[in-house]
Parts: C-alpha cells; structure tokens; sequence
C-alpha cells in the first residue's frame, strides 16, 4: 500500500535528524538509509530532500561540510548540531504525544459527553 505523502511531511525532519544523530551522511546516503530501513515506505526524491535539509541548515540544526571520497568524488555531507540534538528530542516527544492521541481515536477510546 502506497503512503499518503501528506503523512509524510510532517515526519520527514524527525526521521532525518534521527538518522544524522547516528552518523553525518550525505545526501544520497541518507535517501537510501530512509528507503532500507522503511522497506521502502520513505522513498525520497532528491527534489524533497534538499529542501528539507536546507530548512534544518537555516535553524542551525544541521551543519554541512565536504569530504572526499575514496573515488575522488567531492560530497557534502551533514552533521547534527547540539541545537538539532535538541529539536530532534523536542520532535520525538511531538511524534509521541500525536502517535498517542491517534491511536486512542482509531481504538475507539471513550466519547466525551456533550451537552
């Protein structure tokens, strides 16, 4: 079943500094880690990523820096900042309280009374 990319959205900078709280990465690296991890469920296009890396990057969640790889090849890699470790705490406790409060209204939990 195909994911509304709408649900998407507002978890993809969770999901992103999460990864980069593991080990900075790259751009690529972080599409494929995402799509590995998800069975495929979080399958980015570059077009989406950069963005949201950007944002981060304005923030001062996420720094950026270039590497050499083994090939020769220049990548710009990201790095989490302490203020990023922050806001990715600060989205776990979001993703939480909002995880709660949907599966409490998808089990049926107990009406409020109106009068």
């Amino acid at each position: 079943m195909k994911i509304d990319k709408t649900l998407l959205t507002g978890s993809l900078s969770l999901l992103l500094l999460k990864l980069l709280a593991e080990q900075d990465m790259y751009g690529y690296q972080m599409i494929a880690t995402l799509e590995s991890r998800s069975d495929k469920t979080f399958s980015l296009k570059a077009g989406t990523l950069y963005p949201l890396l950007h944002n981060l990057e304005k923030k001062g969640a996420v720094i950026t820096y270039e590497k050499t790889a083994n090939t020769g090849r220049v990548r710009k890699y990201y790095s989490i900042t302490p203020k990023g470790q922050d806001l990715l705490q600060d989205k776990k406790k979001e993703w939480d309280i909002f995880f709660s409060a949907v599966n409490k209204l998808l089990e049926g939990g107990q009406a409020c009374a109106t009068d």
